[in-house]
């Protein structure tokens, strides 16, 4: 979802191919193989030239796992996407491996899929109470298995938060497929209601957008990664909800 303004594309400037995202079109992919096109002996950083690490935005938190090359495992403890480039941080006390060496990838899937499971159920919650209350997004947060969204409402209370669990649990059962496309910016926007949050935090200079639909309910531009079918995302759960501001009320889940 792209509901967090700290979503931010900079620069650094490395003169190397821009990385291939895998993630943006196979979500399921464990383990990947990639040369190392940078490298960054201060902050122990490695630039590849294809990832499937999801590099952390719009309220989803980076990847983690591990990377292998010339027979040496490093920790990913964290990635950043900047500019073309994705960064993966590498952890322990090994030297870094040279530029042009080729290594093998392996995400931490259980952490990765929790992380799936969560941000589709987020999606579910948002396309409900769109289509319910005509309620727009005002921001949102999530780690794996748990998370919290803030909507345009005046007023909530136990029954409408009732009422919300219920019907976003009902979509889960529907078992919607859920698809993604990567269109041009230009025939993106000329889908209605394409952004679902009260602000654009879309940068003007992306010129792909990536669509993430949950057929029959809901459709937005998003980056971040999603299971394929709501059925895999389990029971969801409202376990709290709070009023932050006159017209912004904020809903806790967990995903069970």
């Amino acid at each position: 979802m792209l509901s967090n303004p700290t979503l931010i594309f900079g620069m650094l400037g490395y003169n190397c191919p821009m990385t291939i995202l895998l993630y943006q079109t196979d979500a399921y992919l464990k383990e990947f193989s990639a040369i190392i096109t940078t490298v960054d002996a201060e902050t122990r950083a490695v630039v590849l030239d294809q990832s499937a690490f999801y590099p952390g935005g719009g309220g989803q938190p980076s990847d983690s796992g591990s990377l292998e090359a010339a027979g040496v495992i490093y920790p990913v403890d964290k990635v950043k996407k900047q500019g073309d480039d994705v960064l993966h941080f590498l952890g322990g006390s090994a030297p870094l491996p040279p530029v042009n060496s080729a290594s093998r990838l392996t995400l931490d899937w259980v952490r990765r899929y929790q992380l799936m499971r969560t941000h589709t159920a987020m999606h579910i919650l948002c396309g409900t109470v769109f289509r319910d209350y005509g309620a727009k997004v005002t921001g949102g947060d999530m780690d794996p298995l748990k998370g919290r969204m803030d909507f345009e409402f005046e007023n909530m209370r136990a029954e409408l938060v009732n009422a919300i669990e219920t019907a976003t649990n009902l979509e889960v059962q529907q078992g919607r497929d859920i698809r993604v496309k990567i269109l041009p910016r230009d025939e993106a926007f000329q889908i209605p209601d394409l952004i679902r949050t009260k602000i654009n935090l879309l940068p003007e200079g992306i010129q792909q957008v990536r669509i993430v639909e949950i057929v029959g309910l809901d459709l937005q531009a998003d980056g971040g990664t999603h299971v394929m079918n709501t059925s895999e995302v389990g029971k969801i759960k409202v376990f709290d909800y709070k009023s932050k501001g006159a017209i912004n009320k904020r809903i806790y889940i967990e995903v069970q």
